[in-house]
């Protein structure tokens, strides 16, 4: 069973973590699999025959309904996990000044100029890591939105960084001004990366 589990771990792989019915489709498959090991096929020659599990992924998830989430449910993940960063980073910086045992005077601002700065990147590094292995951010899950590639399936590490290269290269708003007349409200960096932000679970199965 062990080529049968790599296999739907595979498919599976390539689905985002907030995919509905995900668990479903692996009991589906798994099915689809054994009746026809039992019927006589080899396993080798059962998974030869459903073919490469990212486009096996795909096919599964072409069925899948993507509605395309809110700007103002956006807007709420985005601040979500951004003050999320910049609180934390502040805090690390106070804790850094105090550790030093710099004056109030000079703590505040230092903690500040921590907490913007390396909250910034923190939020982009973080957003980058979170969306390539499950498609959500803190903030994405609360709202219940999810990253995925246009076809639905999971994004690669190459287009989790191309997403937030608007906030490394300071040109956040004009990419984000490309919601309001793209199909699919996506960001230009959205467009360039091949990806979109969709409604997850029952939201958008509604």
């Amino acid at each position: 069973m062990t080529d049968i589990d790599d296999y739907i771990g595979s498919v599976l792989r390539n689905m985002p973590a907030a995919t509905p019915d995900r668990s479903a489709i692996a009991t589906e498959l798994r099915g689809h699999i054994t009746e026809r090991v039992s019927g006589g096929q080899p396993v080798a020659e059962v998974l030869r025959q459903l073919g490469d599990p990212v486009q096996l992924a795909e096919s599964y998830l072409s069925a899948v309904p993507l509605a395309s989430a809110p700007i103002g449910r956006r807007a709420a993940a985005k601040i979500v996990d951004l003050v999320s960063a910049v609180a934390v980073m502040g805090s690390l910086g106070l804790l850094a000044a105090r550790a030093f045992g710099w004056s109030f005077e000079a703590v505040v601002p230092f903690s500040l100029f921590f907490a913007l700065v390396g909250g910034s990147f923190a939020f982009a590094l973080y957003t980058i890591i979170a969306e390539q292995s499950s498609g959500q951010t803190v903030g994405k899950r609360l709202v219940g939105i999810r990253v995925v590639r246009e076809t639905g399936a999971r994004i690669s590490l190459g287009q989790a960084i191309v997403r937030q290269l608007p906030v490394f290269l300071q040109v956040f708003w004009i990419d984000v001004m490309f919601t309001l007349f793209t199909e699919r409200s996506q960001r230009a960096f959205e467009l360039l990366s091949k990806t979109r932000t969709v409604l997850a679970g029952p939201a958008a199965e509604k």
